[in-house]
């Protein structure tokens, strides 16, 4: 476990509820702040460094600025808008992380240790699997996350500190970021894109562009718009249907932009950027995985030069999919390996903790407890000792 300097971890100053996060200011931010309240320039740069090289934990850590510099930054901002209030998992495997914010709602996010085979070699990359929105308003048939619908975008701030927060608990450096949690990333696009900044920044988190990946339902518009935003990010499609009658079927979205339009704005993707496109596609017994559908999935892939993440499907409670036998996952991966596709089959991590692709789920809080929505799940509790372990 990394330590943090005695400053670092301070009590903070008590401040109102639902201010403003620190880690969603960029240096123009902090320096218009540091104007506005009649302070000379240099403090921007103190300040800066307080919240992301020296990741300070409250304001009043922040030594090195007056009393009343402090006081004026706590009135208008907090160090911190989460809490983690459970973890699921072990130290060596995926791990999810429960967060409360500010509001009383929750959001989850989901550590995946290294894996070798995904990755190749001795490869010790983290990935952290990262929420964009409280709940989802996109209603894909097989994904937990919409069950409840959606209730609001996470701010630039709360995207940031779900790496910040993950990092200082489990003691480790993320080094890739896919924006696959719960939420939609493409319909929270100005929050999503300013913590892609912060995170990328060298002042920031400073995370590598290409190690991160924006995976959206299918929205058409905003892929054009993201293809022109100037760091080099991925690009993953949840795709699930090759064809149009399929997948209006699993994805509700197909109906406002069917895979025509779709493929339309992947081609202007692929028009601005050489990082190969990938297409992830939850394999669902008897509604996708009919080998017809490789083969069209396989003539689609070819005409962007996509890769294909297959997943076969991770159970929801409350969801009536099932997911095909190994056998058919493996036949349906072999029709797009022999159309010369790259094609990978990811039996999933984090299934047995309902971490895996598509069951991260909307949480709230009762008289009992924390439940979730609509099916309580059984979870580890975390107490104070155990997260500053």
């Amino acid at each position: 476990m990394q330590s943090e300097s005695p400053a670092a971890t301070a009590a903070p100053i008590t401040t109102a509820a639902k201010l403003p996060g620190l880690l969603g200011l960029s240096p123009t931010d902090i320096a218009a702040f540091v104007a506005e309240s009649g302070e000379p320039a240099f403090r921007a740069k103190q300040i800066l460094e307080w919240i992301y090289a020296k990741r300070a934990t409250s304001i009043e850590a922040m030594s090195s600025l007056s009393k009343s510099l402090r006081v004026a930054l706590a009135e208008k901002f907090t160090a911190r808008c989460l809490t983690i209030a459970k973890v699921t998992g072990s130290e060596d495997t995926t791990r999810k992380f429960l967060l409360k914010l500010q509001d009383g709602r929750y959001v989850e996010t989901v550590l995946i240790p290294a894996n070798p085979a995904l990755y190749g070699g001795d490869s010790d990359r983290r990935t952290l699997c990262v929420s964009s929105q409280v709940g989802c308003a996109y209603d894909c048939k097989f994904c937990a996350s919409g069950l409840a619908g959606f209730t609001r975008n996470l701010t630039a701030a709360e995207i940031v500190e779900q790496i910040v927060q993950v990092e200082a608990y489990a003691g480790e450096r993320v080094d890739n970021l896919v924006f696959m949690g719960m939420g939609e990333p493409l319909a929270n696009y100005s929050n999503v894109t300013k913590a892609i900044e912060i995170l990328n920044a060298e002042w920031g988190i400073g995370i590598g562009a290409r190690h991160m990946t924006v995976s959206t339902s299918g929205l058409a518009p905003q892929i054009r718009k993201l293809a022109d935003f100037p760091l080099q990010i991925r690009l993953a499609i949840s795709l699930h249907g090759a064809s149009d009658d399929v997948r209006s079927q699993i994805m509700p979205v197909n109906q406002k932009h069917p895979l025509a339009e779709l493929f339309d704005a992947l081609q202007y993707w692929r028009s601005k950027r050489k990082q190969h496109i990938t297409l992830e596609y939850i394999l669902i017994q008897g509604v996708n995985d009919m080998l017809e559908q490789a083969r069209l999935l396989a003539k689609r892939a070819r005409g962007i030069h996509a890769k294909v993440n297959l997943i076969p499907y991770n159970t929801v409670d409350g969801l009536p999919w099932t997911r095909p036998s190994e056998a058919q996952q493996d036949a349906f991966r072999d029709v797009l390996l022999a159309a010369g596709v790259t094609a990978t089959l990811r039996r999933e991590k984090g299934h047995d903790i309902a971490a895996a692709c598509g069951q991260l789920r909307l949480k709230q809080e009762t008289a009992e407890g924390i439940i979730e929505s609509p099916v309580p799940e059984k979870r580890i509790t975390i107490g104070a000792g155990a997260a500053a372990a």
